[in-house]
Formats: structure tokens, sequence, C-alpha cells
């Protein structure tokens, strides 16, 4: 197991400090070491270090006081104890302190292994979770930004308000926007960062380059290596730092008239689910102002394109949706209860129910009920579900949101599947719940009042869902990591009787 985040060894005593250093680093952890309190606080410092392992026992200080230090300066930091005592106060504090583990010495090679993995594993969790609250607020405050900007501004002034704004949200150093010309087939560059030469660049026919197929099939492209992407040939444009980029269409409907690209993120990372879904909302917001399909309109005429100032209806609330779902997520402490916790929240704002989330069961390949929210008096929803029939078998393959007015209504709907418990048909969204490009499950949203909110509503909350079931499946490898753990104890005490 590799990880970037690094581990801080503390212990006064030279022999335990390398013997960790030694297992650790054969695992592939980078490692730190320290021998004191202050000097494990002025390298724990370090935003790298994610875990430490300190000795109860220190010369200068006791542990149990650098543990309540580092629970003041880094809170996100995982502290993994270290001591000979084997008097349960000790064990209790520590964790009252905030400790995600305690290991007695001596230690043993597996269990180091698997309690720094587990603490990794937390820690690298929680920082993802650190960033996408980050960001959705960053979102929010992008378009809180564009409800605030004067409405009187022509298309290549709103089309430079995009490529900036997703300069910022995704940390790009060069973003672009292509608008189809009025006549014709083909994308012009309307507007750019990062670039000096914009009035030069061709026009780009639409199906053809990688901006005008993102539009002609009307789903975004993500590409972590376009050198090595076997979508792309050797003719690809090089005139990038980076390899990776995204490109996104939007329009009215589904109907793409234009396309939002990002590339040379700086730091070299690449782009994901979430960049897509926030870049989304971004383009939606500005979309029907951008439209080239209207006969072209005075400056002060652009703010009825979309009926309240250049902002599309309901952009400001989708972010605000995404960082309520967020913040649900986080302010749980029981891992179990996140999902709840999530479609409490997509439920309230969408006012919804039940609303659940399905994922794959390997086993038994159906799709079993994880978690719901609406079961209190109210009909919830199916225990499991094929995943071979009707809508929620076609969003789980095609890893597409898919919104229906339901069974009676949509022949594409089985009555059998896509319904709740109770057997009534009603409109219903189904989000795919994507880990690492992969669809690993499916969320079911049933709208009591109909499906009143746009389809980029529903981007934003599979990328927050998808995060939640993320936590889940750690929470889970981490419990059979205690199991492990358990078991490793166990064996050992068995070999020393």
């Amino acid at each position: 197991m590799t990880s970037r985040a690094r581990v801080l060894v503390v212990d006064d005593e030279r022999f335990f400090r390398e013997a960790i250093r030694e297992l650790l680093e054969g695992e592939g952890h980078p490692v730190l070491t320290a021998a004191t309190a202050g000097d494990a606080l002025e390298a724990a410092a370090d935003p790298e270090v994610g875990v430490v392992v300190l000795d109860i026992q220190l010369p200068d200080r006791s542990g149990l006081e650098v543990l309540r230090a580092l629970r003041e300066r880094r809170p996100e930091v995982r502290v993994v104890m270290l001591s000979a005592h084997t008097d349960q106060e000790y064990v209790l504090e520590a964790l009252r302190l905030g400790a995600c583990d305690y290991l007695a010495k001596p230690l043993h090679e597996e269990e180091m292994r698997l309690s720094v993995g587990r603490a990794l594993d937390a820690y690298e969790l929680a920082s993802r979770f650190g960033a996408l609250r980050g960001r959705l607020g960053a979102l929010a405050g992008e378009v809180e930004r564009l409800v605030a900007a004067p409405p009187l501004e022509d298309r290549g002034a709103l089309a430079a308000r995009l490529a900036e704004a997703a300069a910022r949200l995704l940390d790009a150093s060069k973003t672009s926007v292509l608008l189809r010309e009025p006549v014709g087939d083909r994308l012009r560059v309307a507007a750019a960062v990062g670039r000096k030469d914009v009035a030069e660049l061709d026009p780009v026919p639409i199906g053809g380059g990688i901006a005008g197929r993102a539009v002609a099939q009307g789903q975004p492209i993500v590409v972590d290596d376009v050198k090595s992407d076997p979508r792309f040939g050797p003719g690809t444009p090089d005139r990038y730092e980076s390899d990776a980029f995204v490109v996104l269409p939007f329009g009215r409907g589904a109907e793409a008239f234009g396309a939002l690209c990002a590339t040379d993120r700086r730091g070299g990372a690449t782009f994901g689910d979430e960049d897509v879904a926030m870049l989304r909302l971004l383009a939606q917001a500005l979309a029907p102002a951008l439209d080239p399909s209207p006969p072209a309109a005075e400056p002060e005429a652009l703010a009825e394109v979309t009926g309240e100032g250049v902002l599309a209806p309901g952009a400001a609330e989708d972010a605000e949706l995404a960082r309520a779902v967020c913040d649900a997520m986080t302010a749980e402490v029981e891992p179990e209860r996140v999902l709840r916790a999530a479609l409490a929240a997509v439920a309230d704002r969408l006012d919804a129910a039940p609303v659940s989330v399905y994922l794959l069961d390997a086993a038994s390949g159906r799709l079993r009920r994880e978690a719901q929210w609406g079961d209190d008096g109210r009909p919830g929803d199916r225990a499991e579900l094929p995943r071979d029939a009707g809508l929620t078998a076609l969003a789980f393959h095609s890893g597409e949101a898919i919104a229906s007015e339901g069974a009676g209504q949509d022949l594409r709907c089985d009555a059998t599947v896509d319904t709740p418990e109770d057997g009534m048909p009603r409109p219903l969204w189904l989000l795919p719940l994507r880990f690492r490009g992969r669809c690993l499950g499916v969320c079911r949203i049933f709208a009591e009042a109909g499906l009143g909110a746009p389809s980029h509503t529903g981007e934003l909350v599979s990328a927050a869902l998808s995060a939640a079931v993320r936590n889940v499946l750690l929470y889970r490898s981490l419990v059979e990591s205690i199991e492990e753990v358990a078991q490793v104890r166990r064996e050992a005490q068995q070999q020393g009787a």
C-alpha cells in the first residue's frame, strides 16, 4: 500500500523509531521521525503529515499532552498511541482525546501495518471530504459572483466570465469557452484564460476535434493522459503543459451549442466526476444568455434571456443543496449514518420521499438498498432490485442521470422495479453513484410534487452522494482491518502463552 501522506513516528527510544520507520517505509509510506515532544510538534506542522505514531512516554512532555496539542493544531491528523503501559486508564484517556488506535509494546509488525494503514485511510477520507466541502463553498461563491454581476454585457464578456470562473474553481491555468457560430456547424473560441491568441484560433467543426466531438455527442470528455488515451491519435494538438483536460458541452435541453474546456491544472492534477458536475452548474448558469440561436439582442435585453439577471434560475439553490449534502455527511460521527444524513438533506431540499441508495452486491449480482430516507410511517423503497430491468438498470449501466415521470407515463419504466415498495407510480430521478470512473450503484429519488429541479441539480447531488458512498466503502474496509488486527492479537497471545 502506498500513500502520499507522511507518517511521523515519535519515540525517544532509537530502536523503536528505526524499527517502525523501516517497517512503514517498506510498505511505501514516507516517514519522518522525532525523539522529543518539541520536535514532534514542529514536524507535525508539515501539512503533508497525516498520521502520527506517538509514544506515551517522552523525555520532555507526556505523549498525552502532545496528543492534546495535536488535536488543537491539526485536528484532521490521525494519532496511533504507543506504550508499554497496560493500564486501562491510559488507553481510555488517549481514546477520549481523539487517538484512533492504541498499540502496546512490544510491537507486532502486522498489527502496526494494519493500524497505520487504517489511520492513513481515515485521514485521506477526511481530507477528501474537507476538500469537497471547500470546493462546494468555492462553487457557491462563483455562483453568487455571477448573480451579483451587472447583466449589461455582450456574449463575449459573458463567455469571459464563465472561463474565469472555471479557472478559479478548478485551479486551472488555461480555460476556454467555445460557442457555435450563428450560421453553420462550427464552434469558435469566444473567450479564454491563459491564452493571448484567441482571435487567431481557427473554428472547430462540430463533430471534429475534441471540443467538437464533445458537443456532437452531448457528453463530457475527461482525459488523464491524452498521449496514452486510445480515443485520440498522435495528431492531437500539443500546445499545453499538461496531458490532462476536461471538455464539457452545454446548451439548452439536449442540444449543446457550446463547450467549456479546462487544462493545465496547477500541480499537475487530473480531473474527475466532481469537476464535471461543478463545471456543469457554472455553464448552465450562463447558458441561456450564451445561446446563439435567438436573434442578437441589445446588451440591456440579455437580462431578459434568463428571466432574472444573467444567471439561470435555481443555480444558487443547486450550489446550496450540494453544500447541504456535504455538510450533513461531515456532521455525522458514525460512518454508517453518513448516507442517511446525506439522503435526509436531499429529501428536505427536493421535497422527495423515499430517497434511497442502492449498491451492487457482488455475491448476488443485484442492487441492494444500502440506506433510505422517508421510512418514518411512509412507504419505503424496495429492499433489492435487479440490475437488468427498468430505468434503474439503465441508469446503473449507462452511468447517466435519468429523470422520468414514472411508470404508466414513461414506457421505459418497469412498474415492478421503478416504483417504491407500495408499487404506486411516481416521478423519479435516478442518479448513478461513481467511484474512480466506475458505477457502483444508484440513488433513487421519488418526487412528491413532480420533477421540478433541473438536470444539473442531479449532477451535483450525484457527485456529493458518490463521496458519501466512498466513505461507506472505506468504513467497511476499516472494519475488516480491525477484525484482522483482533485475529493477529489473539494469535500472538496464543503463541506467547
